[in-house]
């Protein structure tokens, strides 16, 4: 089992967040999956997955989007995506 913390910041404060579960195992190849999961629980475009991002995520326990990751362009600051453990 593992979970994400979702926060969608606007100014340094959280305007959406979102505790994504589930019970299978994480792997990195699904990533894509969870995000999307992600984005559409929050009502939010999904970003452009880079592998920066995963490599981010996997050595640092969390991941940043910024509006620059989006094709359209979002009302927040950015999308922080957190492992917790």
């Amino acid at each position: 089992m593992f979970r994400i913390w979702a926060k969608v910041m606007r100014e340094g404060k959280i305007v959406r967040e979102l505790t994504y579960a589930r019970e299978e195992r994480f792997s990195y190849g699904e990533f894509f999956r969870y995000l999307s999961d992600i984005c559409t629980e929050l009502d939010i475009s999904t970003p452009v997955l880079l592998k920066t991002h995963i490599f981010q995520y996997a050595k640092f326990n969390h991941v940043v989007f910024r509006p620059s990751d989006f094709m359209e362009k979002p009302d927040f600051d950015k999308l922080l995506l957190e492992n917790i453990l």
